[in-house]
């Protein structure tokens, strides 16, 4: 789930808190193989929420997203499902239905003893669009490449580069108004990751112990965004199509160690 915040001192983590999060992550990573094989058309986006939240807690975690607060804003959902040109932060909705050639983003994350675990996938309704395609195609890319760079030593710049020069590649933009970051206990804690490499923030050496969660969010057309009516629903500005991926990662002393990986 991507905000905006300042950066603080990145929290390091121990090897027992990755585990615990290692676990979160687990929970994560079963929920979304549970709505991945829902993609089919006529289901509604609440019925993916009410189905997450049912798998999560019957594994013994809460939805940390469900009532999170952001100012005065709450969030009613229990994970963010954003379709087609919604970049993230999308609510479920019983009316809102899947479409062949949707392509949808699910965002998850879980608490379990404390401890957080985030991951985001997009996943096609049936067959999509060639543009739709390379879209997710690329974003899952640009995850992948950031991920190699999560070594300690390396810098926070790193891991944005890899990012924004992948989605370049690939002939995307990525999203400027949101970003990665880090997280433990809490779903925000410092740093921010950008998805480009920002001259005016403050860069990071990586050190044993940070754990991130990286998300590249491309778009088809221009970064910019808008946020729609809900107050949380982030969309294209041209409604173009978005595509959003996401893991949580540990920087460890054998390079980076993904706490959400797919089974």
């Amino acid at each position: 789930m991507g905000l905006f915040r300042r950066s603080r001192q990145p929290i390091l983590k121990s090897a027992r808190e990755i585990e615990k999060m290692a676990r979160a992550g687990r929970i994560v990573i079963g929920t979304l193989e549970l709505l991945c094989s829902m993609m089919k058309p006529g289901i509604s986006t609440l019925e993916l929420d009410k189905a997450a939240e049912e798998y999560i807690r019957s594994h013994g975690g809460t939805p940390t997203f469900f009532q999170y607060q952001v100012g005065s804003k709450v969030f009613p959902g229990n994970i963010c499902v954003s379709l087609n040109e919604e970049v993230v932060h999308g609510i479920g909705c019983e009316g809102r239905l899947l479409l062949a050639g949707d392509i949808v983003s699910v965002d998850v994350g879980v608490t379990l003893d404390g401890y957080i675990g985030d991951a985001a996938r997009t996943w096609p309704v049936g067959d999509v669009s060639e543009e739709a395609r390379r879209l997710m195609e690329a974003a899952s890319e640009a995850l992948k490449r950031s991920i190699e760079q999560c070594v300690a030593g390396n810098t926070l710049a790193d891991v944005s580069g890899a990012i924004e020069n992948s989605a370049k590649e690939a002939g995307f933009q990525v999203v400027r108004e949101y970003t990665g970051h880090g997280l433990g206990t809490k779903l925000h804690e410092p740093p921010e990751i950008f998805n480009y490499v920002n001259p005016s923030a403050f860069d990071r050496i990586l050190e044993v112990g940070l754990t991130i969660a990286i998300e590249p969010m491309l778009n088809a057309g221009t970064w910019k965004t808008t946020v729609l009516k809900d107050n949380w629903t982030v969309v294209t500005r041209d409604r173009r199509l978005s595509a959003h991926f996401e893991d949580t990662v540990a920087v460890t002393r054998d390079g980076p160690l993904v706490l959400t990986a797919d089974g």
